[in-house]
């Protein structure tokens, strides 16, 4: 007999539960959890070389000992870059200063061919002033979204003269100690990521 999506996730679920250590109260999803094998199959450990919109090469090691929120985006995204940078600084804002102050958020843009780093500049900080952009070379930037399964893609319509980019639209967590934990959807509240950010801080 074949079970659908749901009954494999609540089996899955059962068995962990049924294990000495319970799962952390996150409302996004946690992927360091036997149950993401089904969701998001993707190692704990992930790479990521680029330049960040100040002009420094960074790696995911750059910002060890911090949580990280990674985002994969574009500036000229009309609705969900926007939208998801905004509540990321809103749930930052709305959380303790001294938690907020151990989350880096990473904008990745997966449109290098436009967001040169003074563009990234200006967009980015104006979210947050502790938000980085970060850029890299066509071939740089397909592998990192590689590493995080991220897809994209240039959109053109028809009789328009610019492109539009369709993209993944969630973001990544990596815990303090680098590995892969959470995985926010697109349009997650702002209150419901600063509560996931919260309890993952206190479990570090």
């Amino acid at each position: 007999m074949l079970l659908g999506r749901f009954g494999l996730l609540l089996m899955v679920s059962l068995a962990v539960g049924c294990g000495a250590e319970a799962r952390l109260d996150f409302k996004g999803t946690d992927i360091s959890s036997s149950s993401a094998l089904l969701f998001a199959p993707v190692p704990e450990k992930r790479r990521l070389a680029l330049t960040d919109h100040t002009g420094r090469s960074v790696t995911l090691e750059s910002f060890k000992g911090k949580l990280v929120v990674l985002f994969f985006g574009y500036t000229h995204c009309p609705d969900v870059c926007p939208t998801t940078l905004s509540d990321m600084a809103q749930a930052l804002k709305s959380m303790r200063a001294e938690d907020a102050s151990q989350v880096q958020v990473l904008f990745v843009s997966v449109d290098p061919a436009r967001d040169t780093p003074e563009i990234l500049r200006a967009y980015v900080p104006y979210f947050h002033p502790g938000f980085l952009g970060l850029y890299g070379t066509p071939e740089q930037v397909a592998e990192a979204a590689q590493e995080f399964r991220v897809v994209y893609r240039k959109h053109v319509q028809a009789g328009a003269s610019d492109y539009l980019i369709d993209h993944s639209a969630g973001s990544y967590v990596l815990d303090k100690q680098g590995q892969s934990r959470l995985y926010l959807p697109y349009a997650m509240s702002a209150a419901d990521i600063a509560h996931d950010l919260s309890v993952l801080l206190k479990a570090s």
